[in-house]
């Protein structure tokens, strides 16, 4: 992948060419121990729903959530960025043309605009041109409407949410079902919103303050940004459930604050020992792309079969660092080619898409991203 740009669709584009290695893979570290204070070791992975199960349900709804918690999920996550006057809602990115109706209102036609966010030009609406009284006008849409149609379904049924409202619908089904559900928030963005005025690493910390779960649950905060999560690590000793997640893929790109500042670290320098071991001062975990720890596909970002095992399992654990993936979705056009089943690039392979996460937990991971948190159980729950 070239330069700065750097949102997800980009990186899931680009993390098909990362170049295959071999490995020899260590022991994990102990998962529960390491995010919920628990003594006794955990050798299987976390289960962490991907926006919800956002496979099924609109992604960062209510519904997408509590799908999730039905099926097993150890984590939520909110993505989240910021309105215009502060608040904090999940949204998986700024521009909101394809996740909501605000296409639709002409009431807001003028607000259409272009952005440069993350030194890539964006056309569409942008959260921070809305106040958290209109964002609640909006409702949430399926983003891969033709992939997902079970999901497209529902769209237009829900409302966008707060930070603080996921946290209390979460505590909500913690205290229902009598098991501990985390959140994995990323701040997204984080240098751009700083830029335009609306930092979001202090009001973050605010909302986990005031509310009795963030600040109890177990709680991991997640960015591709590196200056955050640094700012982040000397504020959050208070509280003692509360991890730092650095973001990454294998590639020669450079981190968006460390592009804008003029810095020279790439993601594949800090895929390194020596540059792990920088990411284990200022954070608890690791994350790549699925392609980082088993690399599929070629340098053209053509998907191909699974390959070996990288070293990066193995190199993090050694430097002390717990190691996450993302994300695992079930449909053909996800999936590498030899797992891939018959249909269409939209038809789903349950089976297929399980083997493959139980080759991903084969490697020693700590936790995996997936959009279909059923499968993830289920994969999981096999493992002896």
């Amino acid at each position: 992948m070239a330069d700065t740009p750097l949102s997800r669709r980009a990186l899931i584009r680009a993390g098909a060419g990362v170049a295959t290695a071999g490995v020899a893979l260590g022991a994990a570290p102990s998962v529960l121990a390491a995010t919920t204070g628990a003594s006794a070791p955990k050798t299987k992975p976390l289960v962490i729903a991907h926006r919800g199960c956002s496979a099924l349900r609109p992604e960062h709804t209510l519904a997408s959530y509590a799908l999730a918690i039905q099926q097993g999920a150890d984590f939520v996550e909110p993505d989240l960025v910021s309105t215009k006057d502060g608040a904090l809602i999940a949204r998986h990115e700024n521009n909101i043309a394809d996740t909501t109706n605000v296409a639709d209102r002409p009431e807001f036609a003028d607000r259409h605009t272009t952005r440069i966010i993350d030194g890539q030009t964006v056309t569409g609406w942008f959260t921070e041109d809305f106040t958290l009284a209109e964002i609640k006008t909006l409702r949430a849409v399926e983003r891969l409407k033709a992939m997902r149609p079970e999901s497209n379904a529902y769209s237009g049924q829900f409302q966008l949410l707060t930070l603080e409202e996921i946290a209390d619908f979460v505590a909500a089904e913690s205290a229902a079902r009598g098991r501990t559900i985390g959140l994995i928030p990323e701040i997204k963005h984080s240098s751009y919103f700083a830029k335009i005025g609306l930092p979001q690493e202090q009001r973050f910390l605010d909302r986990v303050a005031r509310s009795h779960y963030l600040s109890t649950a177990p709680v991991i905060v997640q960015s591709f940004e590196v200056g955050n999560l640094k700012w982040l690590r000397p504020r959050i000793g208070a509280y003692s459930k509360l991890q730092l997640l650095q973001l990454t893929i294998p590639l020669d790109m450079r981190p968006a604050d460390i592009a804008a500042a003029g810095g020279t670290l790439t993601f594949n320098q800090m895929h390194t020992p020596a540059g792990l071991a920088e990411i284990k001062t200022y954070a608890d975990w690791v994350s790549p792309i699925l392609q980082g720890i088993i690399p599929f596909g070629d340098a053209t970002g053509k998907t191909g079969p699974l390959g070996k095992p990288t070293t990066l399992v193995r190199d993090a654990h050694a430097a002390g660092l717990l190691v996450s993936t993302w994300t695992v979705r079930p449909e053909n056009k996800f999936l590498p080619t030899d797992f891939q089943g018959p249909g269409s690039d939209v038809a789903r392979q349950d089976k297929a898409c399980i083997a493959y996460m139980q080759r991903l937990i084969a490697t020693g991971i700590d936790s995996f991203f997936t959009d279909d948190p059923g499968l993830g159980r289920q994969a999981v729950d096999r493992v002896a």
